[in-house]
């Protein structure tokens, strides 16, 4: 039988974690995180990390195995993803599920980083400076009048993602998001999206009730622990750095939460006004776990002729 990766992907808060943990067992097939954040260890709450008694039910990958001091980059992980599915979860199985909401990482086991320049470092420390000195709103809006189509898919409270969009347009004289439609690599097994998606209210109460449990189960403590990492790219996401504003006395505790709640059905937007644009997606209401793995089982079927 050839080789199968279930993509499951969705937005944040959708119900991907309880449904691979079904298709885990229902294809014997192991779980490989594409959830960038739920990488570093120190960050379990609030990135929605599995809990220990989700992580006894299947052989899980790339949950906790860095530290949030690390830099991980989307080519490091392409590479250990494509490393992994060879030599260790292959051999033992015909299926293997990655699963999570991280765009870019995502793209990257499917379809491979796409072949930038070189950096150019004087330039990367010209616009460090500029960020620093007329701060990140100067450098959104030149990104937004040279690539609008990136500007509207980047998280635009990412200096990071927001500099490296300016840094490749300024370099090239071409827009960034040229570079992210190159064609897609070959991989030696069979990739099979599904997609996860709720009516939008339904999506944005599941978001809101999950940050209230995570403010329950700790998240506040959770983050309060991490302020001396705050400048790290790891920790500038949502979640965190709304409690760091919080922290610092500039808003209140319950503002931090309604804008946890805010940020994050934004991101939802994002994610799935992302994932519009391919078509090989399926996609399914969560519940739908019978028409779901009918789905798996007919691709795989064919793909095996």
């Amino acid at each position: 039988m050839a080789k199968c990766l279930i993509v499951l992907l969705g937005p944040t808060g959708v119900g991907k974690t309880d449904l691979s943990l079904s298709l885990s067992k229902r294809f014997g097939a192991p779980i490989i995180s594409a959830d960038s954040r739920q990488f570093f260890r120190e960050m379990q709450i609030g990135t929605a990390a599995p809990t220990p008694a989700q992580l006894a039910q299947a052989k899980h990958y790339f949950v906790g195995h860095k530290s949030a001091t690390e830099e991980y980059s989307c080519g490091s992980y392409e590479t250990d993803a494509l490393t992994l599915l060879e030599s260790e979860v292959f051999p033992k199985t015909d299926f293997a599920i990655l699963t999570g909401g991280s765009m870019l990482y995502i793209d990257a086991v499917c379809n491979g980083i796409d072949d930038f320049p070189a950096p150019d470092l004087a330039l990367r420390e010209e616009l460090t400076q500029r960020l620093e000195r007329e701060g990140l709103d100067s450098i959104r809006m030149q990104l937004k009048m040279l690539d609008p189509v990136y500007y509207n898919q980047v998280d635009l409270k990412n200096p990071q993602r927001i500099l490296k969009g300016l840094e490749v347009t300024l370099q090239t004289g071409k827009p960034y998001s040229s570079f992210l439609t190159r064609q897609q690599k070959a991989r030696p097994f069979t990739i099979i999206k599904i997609g996860l998606t709720r009516p939008r209210e339904e999506l944005y109460q599941r978001i809101n009730m999950r940050v209230d449990m995570m403010v329950a189960e700790g998240l506040v403590e959770e983050a309060r622990s991490l302020l001396h990492l705050r400048n790290l790219n790891s920790l500038n996401t949502v979640g965190y750095r709304e409690l760091f504003d919080y922290f610092d006395g500039t808003i209140s505790l319950q503002a931090a939460i309604e804008l946890i709640k805010r940020n994050s059905r934004r991101y939802a937007k994002r994610q799935l006004t992302w994932w519009a644009r391919d078509t090989q997606i399926a996609w399914f209401h969560p519940d739908n776990i019978q028409g779901i793995s009918e789905q798996i089982e007919a691709l795989a079927s064919k793909n095996d002729e």
